[in-house]
């Protein structure tokens, strides 16, 4: 399995607006081969922004880089650059296989 997470520093005082984006995309998750699992995480409040940390799970390794490379990745982050006030920078990408889990 391998998990695929986008850490978001969101500008204090958009945090609604930047939920809401993501409550109403049309992510195209669902229908991806090899997706098992999604999650939006809110954590911790600094002074000029908000932590979220987008949470996938994948099969494999290789159906999240299909995925990256699909028709359906490209029409999930069409707007992504309109988004960019929101951020302090752009998104951080981490990527994790799974050594060990129950």
């Amino acid at each position: 399995m391998y998990i695929a997470m986008n850490r978001f520093r969101v500008v204090r005082g958009s945090e609604d607006d930047f939920e809401n984006i993501w409550r109403n995309r049309d992510s195209h998750l669902s229908e991806t081969e090899g997706f098992l699992e999604f999650k939006m995480l809110r954590g911790a409040e600094a002074e000029t922004h908000t932590l979220f940390v987008s949470h996938s799970v994948w099969a494999s390794e290789e159906a999240f880089m299909a995925w990256m490379k699909s028709p359906k990745f490209r029409a999930s982050h069409k707007d992504a650059g309109d988004k960019k006030p929101l951020y302090l920078e752009a998104p951080r990408f981490e990527g994790f296989s799974i050594v060990e889990g129950a």
